[in-house]
């Protein structure tokens, strides 16, 4: 049954909105003809690499968790410097363990999905320190991964959204973290910021195994919306595309035709086509100001999973910006209480 909650100003948040077979007879100058049919099948187009329907036929194996050392402990659980395989990819994250004995099936586990940081300056000790501290402190094993090229993860990093990859290594590592001794496989979630909200909502309707999932300001919306709907202000800062990040709508456009032309591409390479089929309820949160990622975005998502009965929660935050600076205290308490209710109980 959908769930509906009000936003950070006790306002309620109002819904946004075959194979073709062709006989052909040969007659042959016998006094008694024979026919000899011929039977000539269209073959099934390959499904595009970013579509939904193709990620769901690849297999994402994971592997052990390797560690490589141990860094300094949190306050009540410890951290490690560690990797996993994708695709052969060494893919490296902050790993964080809680102390004391697990439960007896294990720890529940999150997979952080970080937001865009150029790779070429990203870190893995850097930024979002308070996010997975909070996830930490909660007695959550925290795998923050970093998607391949960045800081010392192998591979190319060609962005998120003409691109495969970065998703793939996502559900590597969940299927890496339900290879983990000290981890419950059957309590798995998902925490995504901007970018890393795509691959959570990308990896729900993908893998049944992500439990819950909590995104913050995420590029949550549809393809076609993604080209419309997404524009910056003229004074905010313009990010620098790197120049190995292909530009997927030009390419796409120009190769499939518009969203207008090819409706039937589009919706396939959208997570919100499949959103009936997410693997768990999903909570939503965006500040009314953020410049960098449109509220309608999420907006939009909430009325999608109404729509189809889906379980979910949309909380905004009167006047504050990408990363709910202004209200973080209150976002953070309602993800923990939200992964509680589906991880733990």
């Amino acid at each position: 049954m959908a769930q509906t909650q009000n936003s950070s100003t006790d306002t309620p948040v109002a819904p946004s909105h075959t194979n073709t077979i062709t006989l052909t007879s040969t007659f042959t100058a016998t006094p008694e003809p024979t026919h000899t049919p011929t039977i000539t099948s269209t073959p099934t187009p390959t499904p595009h690499p970013m579509s939904i329907e193709a990620l769901r036929q690849k297999s994402f194996p994971g592997s052990q968790i390797v560690i490589e050392n141990e860094l300094e402990a949190g306050s009540n659980y410890k951290r490690f410097y560690a990797y996993y395989l994708s695709e052969g990819l060494k893919i490296y994250g902050l790993l964080t363990i809680p102390n004391g004995e697990p439960p007896q099936n294990g720890w529940p586990a999150i997979v952080f999905n970080h937001g865009y940081i150029p790779p070429d300056v990203y870190r893995t000790t850097e930024r979002y320190i308070a996010y997975v501290d909070w996830l930490a402190r909660s007695q959550y094993v925290v795998f923050r991964i970093d998607y391949r090229g960045h800081d010392r993860s192998e591979g190319e990093a060609r962005g998120a959204y003409g691109d495969p990859g970065y998703i793939t290594d996502v559900l590597n590592a969940v299927s890496s973290l339900q290879q983990y001794p000290a981890v419950n496989p059957d309590k798995i979630g998902m925490w995504g910021h901007s970018l890393g909200g795509y691959l959570t909502l990308r990896a729900m309707v993908v893998s049944p195994e992500i439990k819950a999932g909590v995104i913050w300001a995420g590029v949550v919306a549809s393809y076609p919306d993604l080209i419309t709907k997404w524009r910056r202000p003229s004074s905010a800062p313009q990010p620098t595309r790197p120049s190995f990040a292909r530009s997927w709508r030009q390419e796409w456009t120009e190769t499939y035709g518009s969203p207008e032309v090819n409706p039937a591409f589009w919706d396939a390479v959208s997570s919100n086509t499949y959103v009936s089929d997410i693997s768990g309820p999903l909570q939503l949160h965006h500040g009314t100001a953020d410049t960098d990622v449109p509220l309608e975005f999420s907006q939009l998502l909430y009325q999608e999973i109404l729509d189809v009965n889906g379980m979910v929660e949309l909380y905004t935050y009167e006047g504050d910006n990408h990363n709910l600076s202004n209200y973080f205290s209150s976002a953070m308490t309602r993800t923990i209480e939200f992964f509680d209710r589906y991880l733990k109980e």
